[in-house]
């Protein structure tokens, strides 16, 4: 699901930013191209519910590196951008909301944050003792 989640993200940036953007869910070694996004996953956990539900919390980080001179008001400018766009994100075929949105400038970067959390169903396992294999059955009808 994470990766869904990543690619919903790309998704959305790259409808609101464009392709002059460059989005990277990767480390780059070289070749980074300005301005770029970079998409990371920050401690994602899973806490168990009753009827085989489990809560999935997934925090993500998304770094703007700006090209301009004007770095911070670019940041600034993309902050207000990014609320709107990653608020909704397709993501495995559902609709997911984006929450706890906030935002840091720092180094002139961009680091935006936002949490997709969801419930997952696992299907239960199913018990082959508790299978039947054979029924008898004597039904008599009342005269």
């Amino acid at each position: 699901m994470i990766n869904s989640i990543i690619e919903g993200i790309s998704a959305a940036l790259n409808k609101e930013f464009g392709d002059e953007y460059r989005i990277y869910a990767e480390k780059v070694e070289q070749g980074l191209k300005e301005p770029c996004f970079f998409i990371t996953v920050l401690n994602p956990s899973s806490t168990r519910y009753p009827g085989d539900r489990h809560r999935r919390n997934n925090s993500f980080c998304v770094q703007l590196i700006p090209a301009g001179d004007s770095a911070r008001m670019e940041c600034n400018a993309a902050a207000e951008r990014l609320y709107l766009c990653l608020e909704w994100i397709k993501a495995g075929g559902d609709l997911l909301r984006g929450t706890g949105m906030s935002y840091e400038i720092a180094d002139d970067a961009l680091s935006f944050f936002v949490s997709y959390n969801l419930f997952v169903l696992k299907a239960p396992e199913p018990d082959e003792g508790a299978l039947m294999e054979e029924l008898d059955h004597n039904i008599k009808i009342k005269e």
